[in-house]
């Protein structure tokens, strides 16, 4: 796994996970709106995913043709290239952030406006397309209802499916009656936390946008090679108006999302509304194939964005977080995305895709100090994300891959050992010597039976306080087993 600084803003910089995570737990509205809103989700999955008889199968072939792609995704690559060129389209590469930056922002330049419509979209998230564009002096609009919530409130995402699944909608009221003024048609007078009239807030706000808008840019969950055609599913149909009413769009995809043919994009179509929104299919599934006369954008530019995916390849391992189709269905199981939230991860990936996916496209060994190597320590390995995951990723594996990962690019560091690594190296010592194990149990009980009251051990001194801070244990028995056992049967 290598590192590189440059490769964007993946990584938003927060505090590490155990520093943000403790953070999050003191805010009971944000675990109330966690539990509520990810449950509700999580229960719609299973519902819609136990009425298909096949639904293991799906998710083998999903898996199967991931790793397909995944080996030969050079060839690919160019066949996408090769037929969006074709259908009237123009392709860019962008080796990193910078590059896609810079790309796009001439693209809209080069239309004179100064304002774009935006289809919500990770790969712009992770790049941080809105703010290279504010500084070129370019406003983008985001027009998914909880992109604009998370705009409105100047706030990052916390969820990869529900970006503003942080706030409840007496939050949202507010938000709307406090800042869609500043950014355009202001909220009506009287505006009530009805999710309806929220809408329609919303609804109007972005109306005079979408009729006036130029420009559009947009993500894309899948591109077919064979065709060309990209493809873009949402709930709201704000996504349609970007793609169909400008005269120029801009499509930013991450190079993973490619798949070879349109029988290959039937099996996610299935997976991907299921495992996200817990919908047979999604109410608005946009596909398109370069540029029509007189029917949609005159312009369409596809800009294939690596910025560390092909280093993320390199690794036998971790690849497969590659496969992620982004329906956030390992989020919603998770037991520690639902008490911290998205922002503890601080990064544009949340939840456990986010703790294997984010380390790799950021580099934990260009600075090892760097909060994106905590990640891969923010799960209890429950395998819950993997018995969710429509394409199968092995999050637990690949979470204990990267955590060794991080361990030894810390090693590599050089410098004073960490305290872990000494009580490591001490642990070691004392299993390895059976008179030092013997020695080390007999003191650890007599300590044990100093400090228990009633049978039970409060709180542990120094550093093993932060173990008893959160649980009792039981006080240590006056005899070891190995001396039971020396005493009792040995050389019966």
């Amino acid at each position: 796994m290598s590192g590189h600084s440059d490769r964007g803003v993946v990584w938003l910089g927060s505090p590490a996970f155990p520093e943000a995570a403790r953070a999050a737990l003191d805010d009971d509205q944000l675990r109330a709106n966690l539990k509520r809103a990810t449950g509700t989700i999580r229960d719609k999955r299973i519902a819609v995913a136990s009425e298909l008889d096949d639904w293991e199968q799906l998710r083998a072939a999903a898996e199967a043709i991931k790793k397909r792609t995944a080996r030969h995704l050079d060839r690919y690559l160019v066949r996408l290239e090769e037929s969006v060129t074709a259908a009237g389209g123009t392709v860019h590469w962008a080796a990193d952030a910078a590059e896609a930056n810079r790309i796009v922002t001439e693209l809209v330049r080069a239309t004179g406006e100064s304002e774009v419509v935006k289809v919500k979209s990770m790969a712009t998230q992770e790049i941080g397309l809105n703010e290279h564009l504010a500084e070129a002096g370019i406003t983008a609009y985001e027009t998914d209802l909880a992109e604009l919530i998370v705009q409105l409130g100047d706030d990052r995402p916390s969820h990869i499916l529900v970006p503003a699944i942080h706030k409840n909608r007496s939050e949202v009221r507010e938000l709307f009656a406090e800042r869609m003024g500043e950014w355009g048609q202001p909220a009506p007078e009287g505006l009530t936390d009805d999710p309806a009239a929220l809408a329609e807030a919303a609804r109007r706000h972005l109306r005079e946008k979408f009729l006036r808008a130029k420009v559009a840019v947009s993500g894309a969950n899948f591109a077919v090679a064979d065709t060309g055609t990209v493809v873009v599913v949402e709930s709201e149909g704000n996504g349609r108006m970007c793609l169909t009413l400008p005269e120029t769009l801009i499509t930013v995809m991450g190079i993973e999302k490619v798949v070879p043919t349109w029988a290959d994009l039937e099996v996610f179509l299935q997976l991907l509304p299921r495992s996200s929104t817990g919908e047979r299919m999604n109410p608005y599934t946009s596909t398109w194939s370069g540029t029509t006369e007189a029917d949609g954008p005159s312009e369409f530019h596809l800009v294939l964005l690596d910025n560390g995916r092909t280093d993320t390849l390199a690794d036998t391992v971790g690849r497969q977080a590659l496969a992620c189709i982004r329906c956030s269905a390992c989020l919603n199981v998770c037991p520690v995305f639902e008490r911290t939230g998205g922002h503890a991860y601080g990064s544009v990936y949340p939840g456990p895709i986010g703790a294997v996916l984010t380390p790799q496209l950021v580099g934990v060994r260009s600075d090892i100090k760097s909060s994106a190597a905590s990640l891969p320590f923010a799960s209890t390995l429950c395998g819950a994300c993997y018995d969710a995951c429509p394409v199968k990723i092995d999050i637990p594996k690949l979470l204990v891959h990267l955590r060794a990962e991080v361990v030894e690019a810390k090693r590599g560091a050089g410098g004073l050992p960490t305290g872990e690594a000494l009580a490591m190296k001490a642990a070691a010592t004392v299993l390895g010597s059976p008179a030092l194990l013997g020695a080390a149990q007999k003191a650890a009980s007599l300590g044990g039976r100093a400090l228990a009251r009633n049978g039970r051990i409060g709180r542990l001194p120094g550093p093993f306080s932060g173990w008893s801070a959160e649980r009792d244990t039981p006080a240590p028995p006056a005899e070891s087993f190995r001396a039971w056992w020396r005493k009792n049967r040995e050389g019966k």
